[in-house]
């Protein structure tokens, strides 16, 4: 697939939408381990004067553990058909510690050696992301307690905040 750097600014989707329905695969790693997840939390905008993305996961997730051993991270966008889907609902309810995401989705895994991290090929949108800031949600910090319902077994998300270094979208 042929790819072109993008700035942030000239995506011109509904990223809400881009997120909430068509979701997103978070992946890091190097060219000999990674691992991806399915993502439908996150937003993008700027933030300290920079274009970031921000997203949480679980602590139970296995992306959690290449997320926090690395520099960086992706975020990558595949649409909304029904292969997309497929990969996102075996990213999202299968863990890289059991099997191969990348052989059972059969996506095909590409290292950048720039930003030591993994991206896919065939993602239509893909965001590189340099880690600024990452912390788990506080319950005592919740204004409206409402949210905190929505966690099993209170296992309270990290937030992450990414400056996005580098965007490719498809040519």
């Amino acid at each position: 697939m042929d790819y072109k750097i993008i700035s942030p600014v000239d995506i011109k989707e509904n990223v809400v939408d881009m997120i909430c329905n068509e979701w997103m695969l978070i992946a890091a790693g190097d060219s000999e381990k990674f691992n991806m997840m399915t993502a439908s939390w996150g937003s993008l905008g700027e933030m300290w004067s920079r274009h970031v993305a921000q997203m949480v996961i679980r602590p139970q997730r296995y992306t959690k553990e290449f997320v926090d051993k690395k520099d960086y991270f992706t975020l990558n966008f595949f649409g909304c058909d029904k292969a997309a889907k497929d990969i996102h609902k075996i990213c999202g309810s299968k863990s890289g510690r059991d099997i191969d995401k990348a052989a059972e989705t059969g996506l095909e895994a590409i290292y950048d050696s720039e930003y030591d991290t993994v991206y896919f090929n065939g993602a239509r949108l893909v965001l590189f992301c340099k880690k600024l800031y990452a912390a788990p949600f506080n319950p005592e910090c919740f204004i409206d307690k409402a949210p905190l319902d929505t966690y099993a077994n209170k296992d309270y998300h990290t937030q992450y905040f990414g400056e996005i270094v580098k965007a490719l979208a498809v040519e």
